[in-house]
């Protein structure tokens, strides 16, 4: 399937709302908002159309650029391709299930500081409206098993993996998460204040994820290091024992190199 395929995964007239929300997970601005994708010329050309609050902005496109990857499912991620200092950085990371979309952009401003999230909750018009409820350490707590496929802005082949993660607290309270994929295991402690988690105490070090609403999660880091890899990520608890994760990955020369996607299931309640 081309990515071009792909992309069709997502024509329709899309409805919902863009949040605004702020690194620390407070909403600043709730916009009804329509995104129609519409195919022409045989589904040669899109011509996309996102009306906002009473603005309309129409985008007519045949190829697709450098820094967007489609999987096959419809979901995707455009954003920044190599990252540099005294610049902005973000990106986009789009979720699909049946007849809903969850995407979510998260902006860093020229100082490399988390500045803000956008997260966009659709459903194709003529269908239910169906949303999850926010967020909460406590829906996400047990053992998760899932598949991966990492897809690569260079065009090699897709790397296709299981994927484990246990979720628990300890006894101080603090989230424990256990991540096992293809013969490797990352065990990383979290503090709980609220809706925000918190990994690593090394300040430099810091990976923030956010809890949000109809299920959904934000995970990056609180300031870009430079020099160093770094991931941006979003989760979306479609239901009580399915979760999507995307991941969009940068090397330690500020290149972004790959993309995957999980699709997990929960397999035990703790």
């Amino acid at each position: 399937m081309t990515q071009w395929e792909c992309l069709l995964k997502n024509l329709g007239e899309w409805r919902g709302s863009f949040t605004r929300v702020s690194p620390h997970g407070e909403i600043i601005a709730d916009t009804p908002s329509v995104v129609s994708l519409k195919g022409l010329n045989n589904n040669q050309t899109i011509r996309q159309i996102i009306r906002l609050d009473g603005d309309e902005k129409v985008l007519e496109y045949s190829s697709l650029g450098r820094g967007v990857l489609f999987f096959e499912n419809g979901a995707f991620s455009q954003g920044t391709i190599q990252l540099g200092p005294f610049s902005e950085f973000g990106a986009e990371l789009g979720l699909i299930y049946e007849n809903r979309r969850l995407r979510l952009v998260q902006l860093f401003d020229k100082n490399a500081q988390l500045e803000q999230f956008t997260l966009i909750r659709e459903h194709l018009a003529g269908t239910p409206a169906i949303q999850s409820p926010a967020l909460a350490v406590e829906a996400l707590l047990g053992e998760w098993q899932g598949e991966a496929v990492t897809i690569y802005p260079d065009w090699r082949s897709p790397a296709r993996y299981s994927t484990k993660m246990q979720l628990q607290l300890d006894s101080s309270g603090s989230l424990v998460q256990s991540l096992s994929f293809g013969d490797r295991t990352i065990t990383s402690t979290a503090t709980i204040n609220g809706s925000i988690l918190t990994f690593s105490q090394d300040l430099q070090k810091q990976v923030q994820v956010l809890l949000l609403p109809d299920g959904a999660s934000a995970t990056s880091p609180l300031k870009v290091q430079f020099r160093q890899p770094l991931f941006l990520e979003v989760g979306w608890l479609i239901t009580p024992n399915l979760r999507q994760r995307m991941i969009r990955s940068y090397n330690d020369k500020g290149e972004w190199v790959s993309l995957t996607l999980v699709t997990e299931h929960r397999v035990n309640s703790v």
